[in-house]
């Protein structure tokens, strides 16, 4: 890049303004160039005020993965639009993530196939994180897996949205004994089928702050132990670390290669389901009592759950769906793959259990809890 300087001739002395204009003319000047680096140039403010040029809806953006995804996108400068069912107050925390004017909020109709392509009209990506952990009277895991991904699947295709990201699950089989496992793999195929062109990303269950797998487990005190049906011992899991799951989106998003591919985003560890609840109870310095319970057992308990309306502890399918061994994907991409190196349970694990434990001043044991042992 060329940068042109304007200096004054040697033996001239600094002049009034009305010399000066009489004078150009007469004055010689030197016209100097010379090569500078780009970066030395001033071209935009980084983080937040910068201008990323990456304008992305995302739907299920007020979930436990959407907050992190929200948070990525606005450090660096992107305009996210968020469509949500919720009240307006239940979304006020995503505004403190981006600059000003960079989000914007809209109310959306899953339903409703004018309010999905209003919200993504202007965009040139589309991620869906819709997902729940139950069903309702009024939306289905058919309805939330199948029906919303391909409506949304739909509007981005007519739209001409450059890249669909579209979130499922590690496990996603059809022949899954879960239905939420069976339904996102439908999810995928109708996703498939509408837009080639879609990535998709296959995570393990994810673990965080906020999360529903080591809360979950961690919130079984309460009820006096945890129950584990007798494949407790054989079931395996490999889980992720939720702001790596963010990254690893972000990064798709860069990468002009990723158009089509499916990710398979998982830790680095995996763990008997038995040694990580052992795990969680240390490291929350708790008793842990373990009940070897036969599925149909479990399912009885989880079924008084499910006809509560007061608490959705569990279900049936969640207890399918956390005692199945999560798979292994040896020829798809992973965190590796998007410059991404996955961080182990162990090094977060206290962040999530912390406010498990009793005693403050007891975090200075975390030492002596013993790791997990990983399996391979």
């Amino acid at each position: 890049m060329a940068v042109f300087i304007l200096c004054r001739a040697p033996g001239v002395r600094a002049m009034s303004r009305p010399q000066i204009s009489s004078l150009a003319a007469s004055v010689p000047f030197i016209l100097q160039q010379r090569n500078v680096h780009r970066e030395i140039t001033p071209h935009g403010k980084a983080g937040r005020s910068a201008v990323s040029g990456v304008a992305a809806t995302v739907f299920g953006a007020n979930g436990f993965l959407g907050r992190y995804v929200v948070n990525r996108l606005g450090r660096i400068g992107s305009q996210v639009v968020i469509p949500h069912r919720c009240d307006q107050y239940d979304v006020m925390y995503l505004r403190l993530m981006g600059d000003l004017g960079q989000l914007q909020f809209m109310e959306w109709n899953p339903r409703d196939q004018a309010s999905t392509q209003q919200a993504l009209q202007y965009s040139n990506v589309v991620i869906n994180l819709v997902g729940r952990e139950w069903e309702t009277r009024n939306y289905s895991f058919e309805d939330v897996f199948v029906n919303i991904p391909k409506n949304i699947a739909k509007s981005a295709k007519e739209a001409g949205v450059e890249k669909f990201i579209h979130v499922s699950h590690l496990n996603a089989d059809i022949k899954s004994p879960s239905k939420y496992l069976r339904t996102k793999a439908l999810g995928e195929e109708a996703v498939r089928e509408i837009f080639p062109e879609a990535v998709i990303v296959k995570p393990s269950e994810i673990f965080g702050r906020e999360d529903c797998f080591l809360n979950h487990y961690a919130n079984m005190r309460w009820f006096g132990g945890v129950p584990l049906i007798s494949m407790g011992k054989k079931t395996v899991k490999q889980p992720v670390y939720v702001v790596d799951v963010a990254r690893a989106l972000i990064n798709i998003i860069n990468d002009p290669d990723s158009a089509g591919k499916t990710y398979a985003l998982a830790g680095p560890h995996r763990y008997l389901l038995h040694d990580l609840v052992q795990y969680i109870y240390g490291v929350a310095h708790r008793r842990l009592i373990i009940y070897p319970m036969p599925r149909p057992l479990y399912h009885l308990i989880a079924r008084s759950f499910e006809i509560n309306p007061f608490d959705k502890w569990t279900s049936r399918d969640k207890v399918d769906r956390f005692h199945t061994t999560d798979r292994k994907f040896p020829d798809l991409p992973g965190l590796e793959d998007l410059d991404i190196t996955p961080t182990p349970l162990e090094q977060k694990a206290i962040e999530v259990l912390r406010r498990h434990r009793r005693y403050r001043w007891l975090d200075a044991e975390l030492e002596a809890v013993k790791p997990a042992t990983p399996v391979n």
